[in-house]
């Protein structure tokens, strides 16, 4: 797979050494030539250009890239390289970072993405799931069909502790997904038994209600009270 990178800063750097490192081809665009740490990211093919002209994104061979990440740290330039990616080029995927949460609602397909990622949100999700205990998290949104991802640490009180998974009837549009135990993740299937400490991974549809989430959080946890959903 080809992956362009808009912005060669050290988000843009890092994301290129975890591809490389996946046996990726990754090239990088960024016209800040302080940006041009060649030796970090040797690996990869480098253009000092800016990735919001047309003529640099053909330089760089955009049409052949099978991904376009507009990685820079400003929110309009990410746009930009979005759309022009999308609807002058026409590449397949375009993944955009999202600086600002306010500008969230504007990296649409609109706007030429295919999937935002917005580092203050997943930061805010990983916090709350890595302290709270019979509360149920998201952790991230599907872009392309809404469904989201949950998480619930089972408390040691919680109703489902000993039951067999084929025993409980989740609410609509909700399945489990994972389960992680002793920090080691499985399948489970119907003959598994929940246990007190368990992570449990949900996938819920986007045609899923607030109400179906309440129904869940008041089986894993009834005395938590009320579902808390970020990301």
């Amino acid at each position: 797979m080809r992956v362009l990178i808009a912005g060669a800063g050290s988000v843009g750097r890092s994301i290129a050494r975890e591809l490389l490192g996946h046996g990726h081809e990754v090239a990088l665009i960024d016209r800040n030539p302080a940006a041009m740490r060649i030796a970090s990211v040797a690996e990869a093919d480098w253009l000092l250009a800016d990735a919001c002209e047309p003529a640099a994104l053909a330089e760089a061979q955009v049409e052949d890239a099978d991904v376009v990440v507009a990685a820079t740290g400003d929110d309009k330039v990410n746009l930009v390289v979005s759309l022009l990616a999308k609807t002058e080029f026409g590449v397949p995927r375009v993944v955009a970072r999202v600086n600002n949460p306010k500008n969230e609602w504007m990296f649409d397909e609109a706007w030429g993405v295919d999937v935002q990622v917005s580092t203050p949100r997943i930061m805010t999700s990983l916090v709350e799931e890595a302290v709270t205990v019979g509360d149920l998290v998201r952790i991230f949104r599907f872009h392309q069909s809404g469904a989201s991802m949950h998480e619930l640490t089972l408390p040691a009180d919680s109703p489902v502790v000993g039951a067999l998974v084929g025993s409980l009837r989740w609410p609509t549009d909700t399945v489990l997904a994972a389960v992680i135990r002793e920090d080691r993740p499985f399948t489970p299937t119907s003959d598994d038994t929940l246990e007190a400490g368990d992570e449990l991974l949900f996938v819920v549809a986007a045609a899923a209600l607030e109400s179906d989430l309440s129904e869940l959080q008041q089986m894993l946890a009834p005395a938590r009270g009320a579902t808390s959903a970020t990301g």
